[in-house]
């Protein structure tokens, strides 16, 4: 969805916008659209100094499950996406690295809505201080090794599923070594 310049935002929201504008329709009336855009967001591919993988397990009020998914969070206003990206896996995980690269971008441009998001890879990542979690967060630490990472990351309750998605093309691919490697910097 493209939002059009002259859409006014309607609602700004602590996530979401809503905007709403004039369109002509193919019989000469107009009618009003609306669409939201969500703040981006970043995902995070920790691998540590013991070449595992860490995911997080995370919980937020109102599940009834646990999930696991990558480190993830919204870019604040003015924030650039690799200082997001090192907050948010230094507050979920107490993780840093020296090591980072962005290793997938794209956006949910679907017919309402509008979202940028970034998947980073930070290796070498070095345990410097506790999870400062949210109040609204309860997230545990995993490590795996590649193997178990792959097997968890696709499984139907991964909660990360664009990351599962470019998962599955990698393996449909024949791509999956590449992509270890890549993580592993081999």
């Amino acid at each position: 969805m493209i939002i059009p310049r002259h859409a006014k935002k309607v609602f700004e929201g602590i996530i979401f916008d809503t905007y709403q504008w004039e369109q002509e329709l193919f019989d000469g009336t107009t009618t009003t659209f609306e669409a939201i855009k969500r703040q981006s967001t970043v995902e995070i591919i920790p691998v540590l100094e013991n070449e595992k993988i860490a995911i997080a397990s995370e919980i937020q009020p109102g599940m009834k499950n646990r999930k696991s998914t990558l480190f993830c969070g919204k870019v604040d206003g003015g924030e650039g996406i690799l200082k997001a990206a090192k907050r948010e896996l230094l507050e979920e995980s107490g993780l840093e690295s020296d090591d980072w690269e962005l290793w997938a971008e794209g956006n949910v441009c679907g017919r309402k809505i509008k979202w940028q998001w970034y998947t980073y890879i930070a290796r070498n990542c070095k345990k410097i201080q506790d999870a400062q979690l949210e109040a609204g967060e309860d997230i545990k630490v995993h490590e795996y090794n590649f193997n178990k990472f792959v097997d968890i990351a696709t499984s139907t309750d991964f909660w990360s599923k664009d990351f599962s998605n470019q998962l599955y093309r990698l393996k449909t691919e024949g791509k999956l070594e590449e992509f270890k490697n890549k993580l592993f910097k081999k």
